[in-house]
């Protein structure tokens, strides 16, 4: 665990580093409609619109600002997987678009993520994603690949190409990313614990006792809020 901790810190400086240098700013000024910089860090509740697993009702949800050709999110994504499986009812994860400018497949792939929620496979493709990352992330036309994914994850290729070119996709996939941008979000990985932005943890033992403190926080504001019995 110490030596993938610390290659995660080592990509984070780097994500981190070529933000600052702007490609960021290259990113939204892509996107319909966006003006200014300023933001309002108000993040967005989460809707039926957001792709989340686990307990709808879970004391804790965790949000994740991400981008699926990041090398840093790819090491943290064995970590939520993870946390995931040790908190089902505790905990609820949600997925969100963050796409940077010069990861030139991130928004592709998240196009393919989006392709596959369609057809109820979000998460398959999310897993498949992550997991071949190397495999895609140079491609000079990866959409061959995403679709040979479709078909490992039981999707049917055309249908998939098809969703893959919709432009409702890509609007979700910008809507995510101005959303985050209004709430702070400059790098990638950012993760938000039941609404706060929260510094990203070293390893698994960090993210977890986050998680637990959570959990913990919310038994206490719902005991709180209720009367006493007499």
């Amino acid at each position: 665990m110490n030596k993938n901790s610390n290659s995660t810190l080592i990509w984070v400086g780097v994500i981190i580093a070529v933000l600052v240098a702007g490609g960021l700013a290259v990113y939204f000024a892509k996107g319909s409609g966006a003006g200014g910089n300023s933001m309002a860090n108000a993040l967005s509740a989460v809707t039926d619109t957001d792709w989340s697993a686990g307990n709808k009702n879970a004391p804790v949800t965790l949000i994740e600002y991400s981008d699926f050709q990041c090398p840093a999110c790819a090491a943290y994504f064995p970590l939520i997987e993870e946390l995931r499986r040790n908190n089902p009812d505790k905990l609820r994860f949600v997925y969100r678009h963050f796409p940077l400018a010069q990861h030139k497949n991130a928004e592709p792939a998240a196009l393919a993520s989006e392709a596959a929620g369609k057809e109820g496979k979000f998460f398959e493709m999310y897993v498949t994603l992550f997991t071949r990352q190397k495999e895609w992330e140079n491609e000079p036309n990866p959409t061959a690949k995403f679709a040979a994914y479709a078909v490992l994850i039981g999707l049917d290729a055309k249908k998939f190409l098809d969703d893959y070119k919709d432009a409702g996709a890509k609007e979700k996939i910008r809507a995510d990313y101005k959303d985050g941008f209004r709430a702070g979000v400059n790098s990638t990985p950012t993760f938000f614990v039941n609404g706060k932005r929260i510094a990203n943890p070293n390893n698994l033992n960090e993210f977890q006792k986050i998680i637990d403190d959570a959990a913990s926080t919310a038994g206490s504001e719902i005991g709180t809020s209720t009367p006493p019995l007499n």
